[in-house]
């Protein structure tokens, strides 16, 4: 029966609807306490704190942040479609369905970082976040992780907030920076849930089925610029995962590739001609050692400018030892791709010989063996002179090690090849040095070494030895004329410095005359 009362009036069926619906919706679950502490904590992240539920038991802990950057942009429309899981359920209490939102909201909850500069604070908190650490890892090598764009946006996002951090001043003894070779390593102490992010990270820039136009939005510049940024860290277990993930970002993401190369430049040439202190350039030019293995020929001009500019003036800082081994591989790669470079490098490292610094002259020894023993002779004979008076100088060398390296290089069946067919020039040069070594050096075992090298020059040309021979005691006889000459002139100049003149050769100062002037 319809009651039609004007626009407002109702039927007796209409009159029981509220009533069944508050009946049905009574009977529905309600929404669980557990996502509002979920949703509460991913809210406020202004006031840093995690509130989790476990057992009934509720955890809520205040911690104190280190100073971090997030460098990406992470948007939060990204995270609008993924379903909120209990980020504190296993993996396997949960469907499958469900294991792709319980990996996003795991690494949503690990975006709280600690503070490790006490060891006996929230070591709860530590615990139940290295655990989640540990459980993520374990879900991505098991390969049941799907890097979907929110995945990827969280990964890079907890990455980003846990590891991109500012280091310390550097308190370091020594001024030459890096780590000395006498120094003991410093280590982090949160290395145990950083070790964990960099597996993460790892296995992310690893991923086979990665989508690098969706993953590039997130590892863009910024991200690749704080990444190098933690290379100098003073933990070597840091810089060697560093090494890794740099790696595997430069193969995966080819568009960054020149940005990687313009970035590492950058920082190296700060440290040469700024601060001479970072301490991973060895890890960074372990990297470049295989980046330029794989560069295409002919070699672009970027990357000749890169050996210039960056590669040679490495040799120029005190800690070159720290990683010369490192710098050496790069410059040999470089002369193996083009072996006209082998002329640049050698001037470069004659530019930057040391003269004061015998370890560090024993290191350029035998850098320039390692280019000689690959340098054409066309490339040899346009450095060979400046060359061989600088070899020359370390076979006079008074530190007996430097003099002995300096003999040995001509051991070198190549080097003593382009020797041979180059003699009338360098025998000349590198003679007189033999002859001083005979004469005056101190050490036996150099003595030893210099006269096999003059037997090998007799073998090899011995009318040219003879006239050098001859040319070395000409040169010496003019020497001890000119010494002979300077000692008379000093005996005259003695001479006449003791004579005492007579007072009729001594002249009255005359005082200088008064002139009046009428004004």
């Amino acid at each position: 029966m319809n009651f039609n009362c004007g626009p407002d009036t109702y039927s007796a069926e209409d009159c029981c609807i509220p009533t069944m619906l508050k009946q049905i919706l009574s009977k529905l679950p309600r929404k669980s306490p557990k996502s509002d502490l979920l949703d509460s904590a991913e809210t406020n992240s202004g006031n840093n704190v995690i509130q989790c539920t476990n057992g009934g038991n509720s955890l809520s802990t205040r911690l104190s942040v280190v100073k971090r950057v997030s460098s990406a942009v992470f948007p939060a429309s990204i995270m609008a479609g993924v379903e909120a899981v209990e980020p504190h359920l296993s993996f396997k209490d949960v469907s499958n369905q469900q294991k792709q939102n319980l990996f996003v909201s795991k690494l949503n909850l690990c975006c709280e970082v600690s503070d490790f500069s006490d060891p006996e604070k929230n070591n709860a908190q530590q615990d139940l976040k290295r655990q989640t650490l540990i459980e993520l890892a374990d879900f991505v090598s098991s390969g049941s992780a799907k890097f979907t764009e929110p995945a990827i946006s969280a990964m890079c996002r907890m990455c980003a907030i846990n590891l991109f951090r500012v280091f310390p001043p550097k308190c370091r003894s020594n001024g030459t920076g890096g780590e000395a070779e006498d120094e003991e390593p410093m280590f982090d102490p949160a290395w145990s849930h950083l070790q964990i992010v960099y597996d993460l990270l790892l296995r992310f820039t690893s991923y086979s089925s990665l989508d690098v136009k969706v993953a590039k939005k997130y590892v863009d510049h910024s991200f690749i610029l704080r990444l190098l940024e933690l290379f100098d860290s003073e933990d070597p277990r840091e810089r060697d995962c560093l090494k890794t993930i740099l790696h595997r970002t430069y193969g995966k993401f080819m568009v960054h590739r020149h940005f990687i190369r313009q970035a590492v430049s950058n920082i190296i040439y700060r440290f040469v001609f700024e601060t001479e202190r970072h301490n991973g350039i060895a890890e960074l030019l372990e990297i470049f050692g295989s980046i330029i293995s794989g560069f295409a020929l002919p070699l672009k001009e970027e990357h000749r400018i890169f050996l210039c500019r960056a590669l040679i003036p490495l040799h120029k800082p005190k800690s070159v030892g720290i990683y010369h081994q490192q710098l050496t591989y790069c410059v040999v790669q470089f002369i193996d791709k083009d072996p006209k470079l082998a002329a640049t490098v050698i001037k470069g490292l004659l530019k930057y010989w040391p003269v004061t610094n015998s370890q560090k002259e024993l290191m350029f020894i035998s850098e320039l063996e390692e280019v000689l023993e690959m340098t054409s002779m066309t490339e040899f004979q346009k450095i060979m002179v400046p060359l061989f008076r600088r070899i020359g100088c370390c076979l006079n060398s008074s530190h007996y090690q430097v003099a002995e390296r300096a003999h040995l290089l001509l051991n070198n069946e190549h080097i003593l090849n382009l020797v041979k067919q180059n003699r009338q020039v360098i025998v000349p040069l590198v003679f007189s040095a033999l002859e001083r070594n005979a004469q005056n050096h101190w050490n036996q075992a150099v003595l030893n070494l210099t006269q096999n090298v003059r037997k090998m020059f007799c073998e090899m040309d011995e009318e040219l030895v003879l006239a050098c021979q001859h040319k070395v005691e000409e040169e010496n006889s003019l020497l001890i004329v000119e010494a002979e000459k300077r000692k008379l002139t000093w005996q005259r100049l003695e001479t006449a410095a003791g004579f005492q003149p007579s007072a009729d050769y001594i002249m009255t100062p005359m005082k200088p005359a008064i002139l009046s002037v009428a004004c």
